[in-house]
């Protein structure tokens, strides 16, 4: 049975029925407008947003080049495509060289952002926590994607083929499983927690007789069609039309591209809503140039939409500016599961 599209991630996490509607379930207080702190986060979707103008800046002295880390998940030549349009847009407005680093998993741009080797990369909420834990507070979360909905989360979703005869989380007791990478939310962290909270052990073995990891969000679904594991784990916006992917995530980017058919799929299991990564930057950097990326995301929808739906993977409203404790959620998460991993040591 899917969970209704605004379910909490816990009893724990409840926010006041009132919040607004940028803000995620688990914000904080602040972000709720509550309390003293009146910030509140620029959106796209409030219009208005122009991308800076064209010109060399005075950071450019401390940034010579923006090097731009991509995520794991995806083959590097559909990923290198993808953000092409990203990398162009970029060196016309700022002058400077930029170059796409692409990853095989979600640890190497983790490590990359650690050794200063990328400026920025959009990390997935766990990923982010795993990085500004390695690097002592090292990385800022500066924006988010918000949804065609206005949210700012996504879903774990569990799939199997659709001729497997497996149609719920009881038919998969004894079957294998294909998480997407450990350093990722949708595909490791957060079905592992809610499974082990619904009573399911979520070590090989306990309740699924196999369990291993697919590379990525993409090649778990394809291990999972070629039937080397039951089901696999990966991400959709929650969205739209299930049978199609929903309006984003990987699973509607591989109908896109033809590796998925409509049909050929069922979604057996789906999590509470988990919130989106962020774009992520290091600290060290200028704060001239993170306003200016800033501005440029935030523009990038209105003026750029087709290089918006690109790198987004779908359809949304545009980017919405984030803070650190958004994600102090998956910190604790995080946290938690190193410490199960040690005492299973």
């Amino acid at each position: 049975m899917l969970l209704p599209r605004r379910a909490l991630l816990g009893a724990a996490l409840l926010a006041p029925a009132l919040a607004p509607a940028w803000a995620p379930a688990w914000a904080p207080a602040w972000a709720r407008g509550q309390g003293g702190d009146a910030w509140r986060p620029r959106r796209s979707a409030e219009g208005g947003h122009i991308l800076p103008e064209p010109g060399r800046r005075a950071w450019a002295e401390a940034v010579p080049q923006i090097r731009v880390g991509l995520m794991g998940g995806e083959n590097e030549a559909d990923r290198l495509a993808r953000f092409d349009g990203l990398r162009t847009l970029l060196e016309e407005t700022f002058r400077v060289p930029v170059r796409l680093m692409p990853a095989s998993d979600y640890a190497g741009v983790q490590q990359a952002l650690g050794a200063r080797q990328i400026e920025y990369a959009a990390l997935g909420a766990s990923a982010y926590a795993g990085t500004w834990i390695d690097t002592n507070g090292g990385v800022q979360p500066i924006a988010t994607i918000e949804g065609e909905d206005g949210s700012t989360s996504y879903i774990s979703v569990i799939v199997v083929r659709a001729d497997s005869g497996i149609n719920d989380l009881e038919g998969l007791r004894g079957r294998s499983l294909a998480w997407a990478d450990p350093n990722s939310a949708s595909g490791y962290l957060i079905p592992r927690f809610e499974l082990r909270r619904a009573g399911i052990g979520v070590e090989a073995g306990q309740y699924f007789g196999r369990t291993g990891f697919g590379g990525g969000h993409e090649q778990a679904v394809v291990a999972m069609l070629q039937r080397q594991y039951d089901a696999a784990v990966t991400w959709g916006s929650g969205t739209g039309d299930a049978a199609r992917g929903f309006s984003r995530g990987n699973l509607r980017a591989m109908v896109e591209k033809g590796m998925l058919r409509p049909g050929e799929f069922r979604i057996i299991w789906q999590s509470r809503p988990i919130q989106n990564g962020p774009l992520t930057m290091r600290t060290d950097l200028p704060a001239e140039f993170r306003e200016d990326i800033m501005r440029f995301y935030l523009a990038l929808p209105g003026a750029r939409p087709e290089v918006f739906r690109q790198i987004a993977r779908g359809e949304g409203l545009g980017f919405r500016e984030v803070r650190h404790e958004e994600y102090q959620l998956f910190i604790d998460m995080r946290r938690e599961e190193a410490a199960a991993r040690r005492r299973r040591a």
